[in-house]
């Protein structure tokens, strides 16, 4: 955006409806001629995979009262074009990240003031518990703030339709027009408090009792499992520990340092699961205390991260892959041994994940689902395909769903099955992770690894931009020596089979990623993240494993071969 133009934008937040606080704060930033000022107003706050996130801050491009305001406002616009005769009602919660009771309320006020019922969570709750309660509540729509893992000056906004799931499409499309329509002017933020309900135990309860019914099955000495417990300073710790008493694991030590809900996170660089520091004070005390199994969840407890001990008695943290494999395979095998598996039920995963699920699905003869990347589209599939029964699904960032009672991804019932997991297996002289290596040994041994390139500003989302427009103007031939087989391009919707330059159609909405398939079945993807300022590489590489003394040496074999892949590529 010309800078000109920039600073006009910005001078319109220098009257009302904007406050004198922001009023003041922009007008310092403009006579400053600061840098920070191209970045706040280059482009409006969107939509992406995951919501509306980002930094907080007065602009256009940030989190605040005013963007919020406004997509709050169309999206109360759009329910009413939507359900013209019906008393439309809402829910509403908000993690422990700075300000997101303050928006939280900012939300509910909006709402309110378009003469929508709001039911108010009194205070921080899980995100796959707002999914529930959209549901339980007969909710027309849900939203969550929060900005899950990132940094702590993020905050965010997810917006969830009436089955619980986030917003698809036409829905996605529909109420983003609805809200680029809006000026600031438009938000009504005169609140009707008669129409606010504070909600809370009554929900926890019915949530809980949810997650065991469908995170447990009976399986006995869950006290001999010695669990370590983590809330990395999130949403967890109002839901987790009460739902693992429910289900009768007792014997769960809770990481103190990092117990109290705060914004800052103060004792971690990242509240990431996904990132190994993030679990260390976690691993630590398991080893102190001989534990069986580490979990840590993220700020809004919707991920979490696993880590059990090895073939050598050695704390190992598992990948997203690796979880939602022993997850689904252990599932799918209670269905099975239940006698309930009868050709109409299926899995969800997507495009980015591991392809292990679907071979240890198609074992049971169970379909696997694929879907773009996102818990969004596997909540679609449940929406879509009701006449099939849906088990679970995940995907490889370190989420999980049992059935479809939440339709997001759930670190709650998730933390339960993996306990139950580790307790039968430990019953059965097994191990979380020995069960892992059996499934690799029955099919392959697979293993994953991701790369995220950072790009900040408007100068990164340029060049993010352009990688892609490379990687598909001139379309790797080889990786590590195996021709590539098949080029997925799911912004045009396009599988190509590379050596004979057949083209077929993907049936999935269209997305800006890219996968390379090669004929030993190695498969390099790239993604922009929706987010995020990044995009990322996701590698995936399979062996045989001929017994599992042999898991060390093949794990170690296709460390190496992702290496040469990334060092190949020029992404190291």
């Amino acid at each position: 955006m010309d800078v000109n133009k920039m600073i006009e934008k910005a001078k319109v937040w220098l009257q009302p409806p904007f406050d004198k606080s922001t009023q003041q704060e922009i007008q310092e930033l403009i006579t400053a001629n600061s840098n920070d000022l191209s970045d706040r107003f280059y482009k409006d706050m969107e939509f992406g995979t995951g919501g509306m996130r980002g930094i907080m801050g007065v602009g256009t491009n940030r989190i605040n009262k005013y963007t919020l305001g406004r997509a709050t406002q169309g999206l109360a616009n759009y329910l009413k074009k939507s359900f013209p005769a019906k008393e439309l009602k809402v829910a509403i919660a908000y993690d422990c990240r700075h300000n997101s009771d303050t928006f939280a309320k900012v939300v509910a006020d909006v709402f309110s003031a378009n003469n929508i019922k709001v039911f108010l969570f009194e205070d921080l709750r899980p995100t796959p518990e707002l999914s529930f309660a959209v549901r339980h509540l007969n909710c027309d729509a849900g939203i969550v703030l929060t900005a899950s893992h990132n940094p702590p000056e993020y905050n965010g906004y997810k917006v969830y339709w009436n089955d619980g799931g986030q917003i698809v499409p036409p829905e996605d499309a529909a109420i983003i027009n609805e809200v680029n329509r809006l000026d600031f002017n438009d938000i009504n933020f005169n609140a009707n408090q008669q129409l606010i309900e504070h909600v809370g135990k009554e929900i926890d309860k019915a949530f809980i009792d949810a997650c065991v019914k469908n995170g447990t099955f009976n399986t006995s000495n869950k006290g001999e499992l010695k669990i370590v417990f983590t809330s990395l300073h999130g949403t967890s710790i109002v839901s987790i520990p009460d739902a693992l008493k429910k289900a009768g694991f007792s014997n769960v030590h809770i990481v103190k340092e990092q117990e109290k809900p705060d914004g800052d996170f103060p004792t971690v660089t990242s509240p990431n699961p996904e990132e190994p520091e993030a679990l260390k004070m976690a691993i630590d005390l398991a080893d102190k205390i001989d534990a069986d199994i580490v979990i840590g969840t993220d700020p809004d407890c919707d991920r979490l991260g696993i880590a059990v001990r090895d073939l050598n008695g050695q704390m190992k943290l598992l990948n997203g892959n690796q979880t939602m494999s022993v997850m689904t395979n252990y599932l799918i095998k209670q269905w099975y041994q239940e006698g309930k598996l009868n050709g109409k039920q299926f899995v969800g995963s997507t495009i980015v994940s591991t392809n292990l699920v679907s071979d240890i699905a198609k074992s049971y003869n169970v379909e696997t689902k694929i879907g773009l990347t996102g818990f969004k589209w596997i909540a679609k599939m449940i929406r879509d395909f009701e006449h099939q029964e849906f088990i679970g699904g995940g995907e490889e960032s370190f989420g999980y769903m049992v059935g479809d009672f939440v339709r997001d991804k759930d670190a709650v019932t998730a933390t339960l099955l993996a306990c139950e997991i580790a307790i039968d297996a430990k019953n059965n002289s097994s191990s979380f992770y020995r069960e892992l290596l059996n499934i690799y040994e029955k099919h392959s041994f697979y293993k994953e690894h991701l790369i995220s390139i950072v790009k900040k500003g408007a100068d990164g989302a340029s060049a993010i931009k352009q990688m892609m427009v490379d990687l598909r103007k001139n379309p790797i031939q080889e990786i590590d020596g195996s021709k590539v087989d098949y080029l997925f391009d799911y912004q045009n919707s396009t599988k190509q089979h590379v050596r004979t330059g057949k083209s077929e159609t993907i049936d999935i909405p269209t997305s800006n990623v890219l996968i390379y398939q090669t004929e030993d079945g190695t498969r390099v993807a790239a993604r922009p993240s929706g987010t995020e300022p990044k995009i990322k590489f996701y590698f995936s590489v399979n062996l045989p494993l001929d017994g599992i003394p042999n898991a060390v040496t093949v794990e170690k074999l296709l460390d190496q071969k992702i290496e040469r892949i990334i060092k190949e590529l020029k992404l190291s």
